[in-house]
């Protein structure tokens, strides 16, 4: 296969011909597979000028994101307010804070090839890394500040509002209606399989029905979030404190306690995401102390009481949905999140539950921390 072409989940790939269809800078020098997300396929792309910089080249899923336009326009629109707010920042430097789309040659914000696929470009930044899960309470912080001002920096967002992306993302109660008719319909023969999985789900699934609603519970604001606030979806510079907040597909109208509750369940684990030995998961109060006090320093003034009272609790609903998310795609036969080999997507859901006993074990010691800190300012 030459270098210029990929394989890679399955298909090949011909990144050259791709990128020549982007105003790209350079001379392109090949791509290599790059990242570890479930959704999209990306890519990095070298160029061969030292001048120039390498790009993040990725085939958008369409599976899950079916109106791409949409998409794009949303994403666009964020990075150039996100891109303001940044210029207007003495000392901030946009290019590594804020990702750049690259056009294509027609002035175009993706590119559908012939087979359908489309196509975006970031530019690559450089000497910026991201991590998997919160190692030391202090990069928690870090991590808790970054995302807490990307929220604050939205707070003015322009009408309109961003176009949803992927309708009901968050919704539980939708989530817990595919799970069920999965389980009945059981296409792939695996509900046997799951007993265990299923009496978990089962337990739990009224309690976790608190934050279905939000506006139930009170006067939640709608705001405009991240919405999948996985803890490397944060660049953080090698030197210095500055950050970039990546994978921007799904900024749409939400409400603080998703973009708090999946930060703490994907970066508070003291296991990775798919642990084998689920006596080392769990959730590490240290990180979650941190996590929360960088998040509230930044966000804390502009959050009323009812959003406070949730945020310990949005942390073991989004332990719960995505472990249900997990555990339902493995009954549909691994057609959601990528899988690198049989029984992936159960293991996931595994690692979840297993961390939201975790949870439910410090519960009490979890909203005294969101509490305290608050209550500091």
């Amino acid at each position: 296969m030459a270098e210029n072409s990929i394989g890679h989940e399955g298909f090949a790939f011909d990144l050259a011909r791709v990128a020549a269809n982007f105003s790209l800078k350079g001379t392109f020098a090949g791509g290599h597979p790059y990242g570890s997300g479930h959704i999209h396929d990306t890519f990095r792309i070298r160029t061969a000028e030292d001048g120039c910089p390498d790009y993040i080249l990725q085939r958008i899923n369409r599976n899950v994101f079916h109106d791409v336009p949409r998409l794009m326009e949303n994403i666009v629109r964020v990075t150039a307010h996100l891109r303001a707010k940044s210029s207007a920042n003495p000392g901030a430097d946009p290019s590594c804070e804020v990702l750049t789309v690259i056009p294509t040659r027609d002035g175009r914000h993706f590119h559908e090839d012939n087979d359908g696929d489309c196509w975006r470009v970031y530019v690559f930044i450089d000497r910026h890394r991201s991590f998997d899960r919160m190692d030391t309470p202090e990069r928690a912080c870090a991590g808790g500040t970054h995302f807490g001002h990307f929220l604050r920096l939205l707070a003015d967002f322009p009408d309109p509002p961003p176009h949803v992306t992927i309708g009901e993302f968050h919704n539980l109660e939708m989530h817990l209606q595919r799970f069920f008719a999965r389980l009945q319909d059981n296409p792939c023969h695996r509900a046997g399989q799951v007993a265990t999985e299923i009496a978990f789900v089962q337990s739990r699934a009224e309690t976790m029905k608190r934050l279905l609603r939000p506006e139930r519970a009170g006067p939640i604001p709608l705001r405009i979030t991240h919405n999948d606030t996985k803890f490397n979806n944060i660049l953080f510079a090698e030197q210095g404190g500055g950050a970039c907040v990546i994978d921007l597909d799904t900024v749409m109208p939400g409400y603080v306690h998703y973009d708090f509750g999946d930060a703490v369940r994907s970066g508070c684990n003291r296991a990775s995401e798919d642990e084998l030995d689920l006596e080392r998961v769990g959730l590490d109060i240290d990180l979650f102390k941190g996590y929360a006090r960088g998040f509230l320093s930044s966000l804390g003034d502009c959050l009323s009481e009812v959003e406070v009272a949730h945020l310990a609790f949005s942390a073991k609903l989004f332990a719960y949905m995505i472990g249900l998310r997990f555990l339902s795609d493995f009954l549909a036969g691994d057609r959601y999140f990528k899988s690198r080999y049989p029984g992936h997507n159960l293991q996931r859901a595994r690692v979840q539950f297993r961390l939201l006993e975790s949870m439910e074990s410090q519960s009490a010691q979890m909203e005294d921390i969101i509490q305290t800190l608050a209550a500091a300012g």
